[in-house]
């Protein structure tokens, strides 16, 4: 009965936050819709495909997928600039590999802006969502693969200190709670001090980056896995996306086994010495998990859980 009566306190407490996230989706598939018409683009059918950080809208029957930013937005005084480099990347990409989902060429892929709304557009690319997780071998090789491509983009891209920059700004926004006390806050701002030189001012060779490699950006096709989501895409060490993936990996149960065998997919530079990497990123969990409580309350369970599991291993 306990856990029935904290259940439905969750469902009351969550309410108005849906009818935020229902309005918030409601504005961003009018916006695509906009935008699409408005280059003579039919898009009647056009439905939500995901609503996280930001929401995903096919614009059916249209082969289009909208890309419009809702959450991430607060990491950037540009959006313009950021979504450009996105879709920059992204085309580059076009042109050498079919590793990742590529620009439209049904419109001019952007950005835009809609009524306060940034986006791009993207080629809709059909997946398996009930697909069994990838191999290990496959995800290791995929994303050495997605390097190669990568390591040659000419254009100039934000260093991955840019990320030490967003995660000092959300610190300083966050408020402290029964949750995530003042001391949590203070705690995690001195383990980014200490984590800046050895990851975000790296001495490791640099270069593109996807920059949020998680297996949740990755879709699984008939030609094999597809990277999605350039949105963060930085120059920096090769360690911080194999870190990426690796700590999704084990963010989904995977095991010992299964991280030494995506390592060696890999197979290249860049897989020693991932720990402080590693850390990095459970940092970058907890601080924007806590701020995205914001606007989804139960974020936060998530993030005390991460914070817990971060302290565990610093202490261990």
């Amino acid at each position: 009965m306990v856990a029935d009566r904290r259940s439905d306190q969750a469902a009351r407490v969550s309410r108005p936050h849906e009818a935020a996230d229902k309005a918030r989706e409601a504005s961003s598939l009018a916006a695509a819709q906009a935008v699409a018409r408005e280059h003579g683009v039919a898009c009647d059918e056009a439905v939500l495909i995901a609503a996280g950080s930001n929401v995903l809208v096919h614009l059916k029957p249209a082969p289009v997928v909208a890309r419009v930013m809702t959450g991430t937005a607060v990491l950037h005084d540009d959006p313009e600039q950021w979504l450009a480099r996105e879709v920059a990347v992204g085309a580059f990409l076009a042109e050498r590999t079919d590793l990742a989902v590529p620009p439209t060429d049904l419109l001019p892929p952007g950005p835009y802006e809609q009524d306060g709304l940034w986006m791009t557009m993207w080629k809709f690319v059909r997946h398996d969502e009930q697909a069994p997780p990838p191999e290990p071998g496959e995800l290791g090789s995929s994303l050495r693969g997605l390097h190669a491509a990568l390591a040659d983009f000419p254009g100039a891209l934000a260093p991955l200190s840019e990320i030490r920059d967003w995660l000092e700004r959300l610190l300083a926004e966050l408020h402290p709670s029964p949750v995530l006390t003042q001391r949590d806050i203070d705690w995690l701002r001195l383990e980014l001090d200490a984590l800046t030189p050895a990851v975000f001012e790296s001495s490791l060779s640099a270069q593109a980056l996807h920059g949020d490699a998680s297996m949740s950006n990755l879709l699984r096709t008939d030609r094999g896995l597809v990277w999605n989501d350039l949105e963060d895409v930085c120059a920096g060490p090769v360690a911080w996306d194999i870190a990426g993936l690796v700590a999704s990996a084990r963010a989904r149960g995977q095991n010992a086994r299964f991280v030494e065998e995506l390592l060696a997919g890999y197979g290249g530079p860049g897989v020693e010495g991932l720990e402080a990497f590693l850390e990095a990123h459970a940092l970058y969990d907890v601080v924007w998990q806590a701020f995205e409580a914001r606007r989804r309350p139960r974020a936060m369970e998530r993030a005390a859980a991460s914070l817990a599991l971060l302290r565990d291993r610093r202490a261990g």
